[in-house]
């Protein structure tokens, strides 16, 4: 503990917190809101809370309610203070330990419902898959094993899939990546220097706003309405914001599941062309198209110069950790320097088998989409039963509902209270750009429908304990350090 510990600013950590003028007790609600953000990791551990003063100036609240709320996270476990050090984020001994991330527990506890993975099960012939990419895989073991653009059968059923979906595209304009995440990665490596602005979607998807901001990037909300993009304040957001990079989710959006319309990106695409910005167009969940039929053209179709990035984890199964990069004109080399230091590309093995997947459904099959509309629709039910003035807008497709609470119910303690009820969730302000959404979860549809409605039985419950509920600050919920991580 020491005095170069990293500062949480007071108007970041006001943000945090929130507006608490309607709480009562306000000291208990600061305190809660401060403890949920450690928890959630937005406030890293080790990280210095600002003075009481300087706190108390950027909530304007009294000086005796910060100072009473920064006692309640002592005795808590969540603050420890020394002489010459300050207020300095901690968690509590003994607080339950979740695993290496929020995805799923090291140790996993029976009878837990884990809802921060927008992510289905392995589909029916996985294991089929991998027999046959088994008995591939000999005809690759005389080389190193190294394929910097990837398996080249792999390449071309990508680039078949593109064309497919009006998009045409050469095996040469991919590359083959460890996921979507480290596609976005190796994208920011390329184009993002630290200062460097970036237009995101506020909501946003977490682990995509931490890559950018750890590379040190100057992010620019967009903001997505629940029944998506005001396409007119998203031409001027990108216009005032002269940005190099703009990374845009225009299939399904992760968290609203909005679909972006072909007029809309069309006249997205020409501002970022007149702006000079490059689209990175995240596909993650383009393929999780629950009613069928035709689907407005790739972004790339409308800005040439788009990188698109796209995974196997939504269509075929997480556990492949393969995704890939389209890049066009050329620029597929150049991304690839950018990732030797740092990542070699995914096993032969994997891609393999996500080759024999996609030669047998090259997007989501029938019964994949029946499964997970099905889990929908059992959400949906639930919600209408036991939390009828829970709000959302109903999509297309994707993968989770973008839900807006009632406001006795802030998702951040609403979250707390659900882990005493079995119950996993990833609370709004995960998602927002610089603070808010805490009126906002996010709830994925990705469990068979009687899992989806013991779900929201118990939503219900922790629900009304948050609604009744003005005792002690509850245990901790130990997540990585420096956040967590949320597909």
């Amino acid at each position: 503990m020491s005095d170069t510990s990293p500062v949480v600013g007071a108007q970041r950590t006001a943000r945090l917190v929130g507006d608490v003028s309607a709480s009562r007790p306000v000291y208990r609600a600061v305190a809660d809101a401060l403890r949920v953000a450690v928890a959630d990791g937005r406030v890293p551990l080790g990280s210095r809370l600002p003075s009481e003063r300087e706190l108390t100036t950027a909530l304007g609240v009294s000086r005796t309610t910060v100072s009473r709320a920064y006692d309640l996270l002592r005795e808590g476990g969540y603050l420890v203070s020394r002489r010459g050090s300050g207020s300095v984020v901690t968690l509590p001994e003994g607080s339950r330990h979740r695993g290496t991330s929020s995805l799923f527990g090291s140790e996993p506890l029976e009878d837990v419902i884990d809802l921060t993975c927008a992510a289905t099960r392995a589909p029916v012939g996985v294991v089929e898959a991998y027999e046959r990419a088994v008995a591939a895989l000999p005809r690759y073991l005389t080389g190193a094993g190294y394929l910097a653009l990837g398996v080249p059968e792999l390449r071309e059923a990508i680039a078949g899939r593109y064309t497919a979906r009006g998009l045409p595209t050469g095996p040469e304009d991919v590359v083959v990546t460890s996921g979507a995440l480290a596609g976005i990665s190796l994208v920011t490596s390329a184009l993002v220097g630290h200062g460097d602005r970036v237009v995101v979607e506020n909501p946003g998807y977490p682990n995509t706003l931490d890559v950018l901001r750890r590379a040190g990037a100057r992010l620019v909300a967009l903001p997505v309405d629940p029944e998506g993009w005001d396409v007119a304040e998203s031409v001027a957001t990108v216009r005032s914001a002269a940005a190099g990079v703009a990374v845009l989710v225009p299939d399904f959006q992760n968290p609203t599941a909005a679909l972006l319309s072909d007029e809309g990106r069309e006249r997205l695409a020409a501002a970022l062309r007149r702006a000079g910005t490059t689209p990175v167009i995240d596909e993650t969940i383009v393929e999780i198209d629950l009613e069928g039929g035709s689907m407005p053209l790739p972004f790339a179709a409308h800005a040439p110069g788009a990188i698109t990035v796209g995974s196997a984890s939504k269509s075929h199964w997480g556990g492949l950790r393969t995704g890939w990069l389209r890049a066009p004109n050329g620029r597929v080399a150049h991304l690839v320097e950018s990732r030797a230091s740092s990542n070699l590309g995914p096993p032969v093995l994997e891609q393999l088998v996500l080759l024999e997947l996609m030669r047998a459904a090259p997007g989501i099959t029938e019964g994949r989409r029946a499964d997970v509309r099905g889990a929908r629709s059992s959400l949906v039910a639930a919600l209408a039963e036991h939390l009828p003035d829970v709000s959302f807008t109903l999509g297309r497709g994707g993968l989770s509902l973008w839900c807006q609470l009632p406001a006795d119910l802030p998702s951040t303690r609403l979250a707390v209270a659900a882990e005493d009820h079995g119950l996993l969730l990833a609370a709004g302000p995960r998602f927002a750009v610089d603070g808010g959404l805490d009126r906002w979860l996010r709830l994925p549809h990705v469990l068979p429908g009687g899992a989806m409605a013991d779900a929201v039985v118990r939503l219900a419950r922790a629900a009304e304990q948050v609604r009744s509920e003005r005792g002690r600050i509850a245990p901790a919920r130990r997540s990585r350090p420096g956040g967590a991580l949320i597909a």
